[in-house]
């Protein structure tokens, strides 16, 4: 499992204004602390992205997770973590409530993939179709937000400072493995891969395989699923799927592998998040 975020994107194209909000909504908006969006520059501050990444997964999900020895408890971790860079949205300290942290992604660059032997995503899926991409491509992953904060602001947020990292240093492309839940036994992640693959595959040359695959031929392909919002906010933004979802048990999700090239990214969502 890489990625999990339960909101949605906004919709950019949309330009009639919206119906006014409940006012509880309205009020609950007003008292939100205002946000900030920094990398991590020392340990603690990866510590503290671990220990939201413990709540949403254990705590909410449920899965099974095993960090290397000696973790403290209540963390996340995993050997890939002192590789990568973190991101972070936190709350401002304000008169009446201290900073928090509120949502973190990581990203491992391609450098630091060479340094380590590969990437997360190399743990569930052949990546050699994108040998030829690996020197701009950067893996997006471990992303979370804190339930209170689960809004289309705060993915934009943090994809806006993600996007700007990429440009700057060079990156062309993105990939990640976006997460399906399977309570249903992946009859849903089944049926959305056959409904996606249709139109948001990339072709046959480039595609990726998974080492534990979802058992496709085993489970309906015909329930009508909506897509999670992770997978919708992708696709607004051009990616493509590189091949079949694998099966990640610890998790209990089927992750579906995704590919975002910054060439690829709409015109709405250049400007909103590289202002060209």
């Amino acid at each position: 499992m890489s990625e999990t975020l339960l909101f949605d994107l906004p919709r950019t194209e949309e330009r009639q204004p919206l119906p006014p909000a409940p006012t509880l909504r309205r009020r609950e908006a007003a008292e939100r602390p205002p946000l900030e969006v920094t990398w991590a520059r020392h340990q603690d501050e990866v510590r503290e992205a671990q220990r939201l990444r413990f709540r949403v997964f254990a705590g909410e999900m449920g899965a099974r997770l095993a960090p290397p020895p000696g973790t403290p408890e209540g963390l996340d971790a995993d050997r890939f973590d002192p590789h990568c860079e973190h991101l972070l949205v936190r709350t401002l300290e304000t008169a009446q409530r201290a900073s928090r942290l509120v949502g973190t992604y990581r990203v491992m660059m391609p450098a630091a993939a060479q340094r380590l032997g590969g990437y997360y995503s190399e743990t569930e899926f052949d990546l050699a179709p994108l040998a030829r991409l690996r020197p701009y491509m950067a893996e997006l992953g471990r992303s979370c937000v804190d339930a209170e904060f689960r809004t289309g602001g705060v993915i934009l947020m943090m994809w806006s400072k993600l996007a700007e990292f990429m440009n700057a240093n060079g990156v062309a492309a993105m990939i990640g493995c976006a997460s399906i839940p399977m309570a249903d036994g992946g009859h849903a992640a089944a049926s959305l891969w056959q409904r996606l693959k249709g139109e948001h595959l990339v072709p046959e040359g480039q595609r990726v395989h998974p080492k534990l695959p979802l058992p496709i031929d085993a489970l309906r392909g015909d329930i009508e699923v909506d897509a999670p919002p992770l997978i919708k906010g992708y696709l607004k933004c051009g990616a493509r799927i590189l091949g079949a979802p694998a099966w990640d048990p610890d998790f209990n999700t089927a992750d579906l592998p995704m590919l975002l090239r910054l060439a690829d990214l709409p015109e709405a969502y250049r400007r909103r998040f590289l202002g060209s």
